[in-house]
């Protein structure tokens, strides 16, 4: 059975196009692609040397002849979850000399993904766990949209390289801790993401509701196992280079951009991102009143944001100090977790 008369096979099957892509599937539109495309030999080279994909199997080798052309497949990707995977079909589409015909299921998948909502255009800028004063920005090239911070960049996180497709993860993060803070090779990766996990941590302030959350999430980072999407906390959505207290000076009344930082972001991948955020009671009401002024903003941004492609997951401050708050979030971010892959 070709590419295309897997995915038309699916189709048939369900009597309708998939409106949703699940790792399952897409695993198994890979497979097929390259079983129909490669001989055996040839798919060892192709996985190994032009997509340079990496093999975590201890016990053989790709070359061992055990491996049906499946079963070599399964083996690089054990594991992989769904940004993953959809990177990998991207590449596939892209990178490898194929007809348009043999592509055509993982073409077919990646437009129903596509469809499927996030975010459009990739994260550029990454400004993130301000620890102090709010940084100021000025447009460095703005045809570019390059951005400099110009004073108090001291006090917050800027992650300067590329996103990649398949999300950012924690192991992402290490090494760019380790490079920018100058860690030596070896340092091991533990030490480095306690150091970082550390200065992340330090944005939180004294919220003892946000610091249940990102430590709570933390303990997911086990094991030495930190190929896990990352919880960045503090992340700059918009800018507003007054601030409120220059702004109230000049008579305004805030600021035209609402919700200039996000409380936590996870980036799944390049498209897929989500909001987790903490209402304490300044997101509600002034002193001990209930504001419907304050929460007609609060839902009106979440509205903005979710049109845009968020996804944006709220918390009330007070079910976070409760005794099961601990079992609360690790249901949640398994349940996130298994939702996205």
């Amino acid at each position: 059975m070709s590419g295309l008369d897997f995915f038309e096979t699916a189709i048939a099957a369900s009597s309708t196009v998939p409106t949703k892509v699940s790792s399952r599937t897409l695993r198994a539109a890979i497979e097929q692609t390259l079983i129909d495309a490669y001989t055996r030999r040839d798919l060892e080279t192709v996985l190994g040397e032009e997509l340079q994909l990496p093999w975590t199997a201890s016990d053989y080798q790709p070359s061992d002849r055990h491996y049906t052309k499946r079963a070599l497949v399964q083996a690089y990707t054990e594991g992989w979850e769904l940004p993953r995977l959809v990177a990998l079909a991207r590449r596939i589409v892209a990178e490898l000399d194929l007809s348009d015909a043999t592509v055509a299921a993982l073409t077919a998948l990646l437009s129903v993904y596509d469809r499927g909502g996030g975010v459009g255009a990739p994260a550029k800028d990454l400004i993130f766990a301000a620890n102090g004063p709010k940084p100021e920005l000025v447009l460095r090239d703005a045809v570019n949209n390059d951005i400099e911070i110009v004073r108090n960049g001291e006090y917050c996180l800027v992650y300067d390289l590329p996103i990649p497709a398949d999300g950012l993860t924690f192991s992402n993060l290490i090494e760019w801790w380790r490079e920018r803070q100058g860690v030596a090779s070896s340092v091991s990766a533990r030490d480095v993401g306690i150091d970082l996990h550390g200065r992340l941590r330090a944005s939180l302030g004294d919220n003892p509701a946000e610091r249940r959350v990102f430590d709570a999430y933390a303990t997911r980072y086990k094991d030495e196992q930190f190929d896990v999407p990352a919880l960045i906390p503090q992340v700059y959505l918009h800018f507003d280079p007054a601030t409120q207290l220059a702004r109230r000076t000049a008579g305004q009344s805030g600021s035209p951009l609402a919700r200039q930082r996000m409380d936590f972001l996870i980036l799944f991948s390049s498209r897929h991102r989500v909001v987790l955020e903490v209402d304490g009671k300044q997101h509600y009401a002034r002193g001990e009143i209930a504001s419907p002024t304050l929460y007609s903003e609060m839902v009106a941004e979440d509205r903005r944001l979710k049109l845009a492609g968020y996804e944006v997951y709220r918390f009330g401050g007070a079910e976070l100090m409760n005794d099961g708050a601990e079992a609360m979030l690790a249901d949640f971010f398994d349940r996130l977790a298994e939702r996205m892959r």
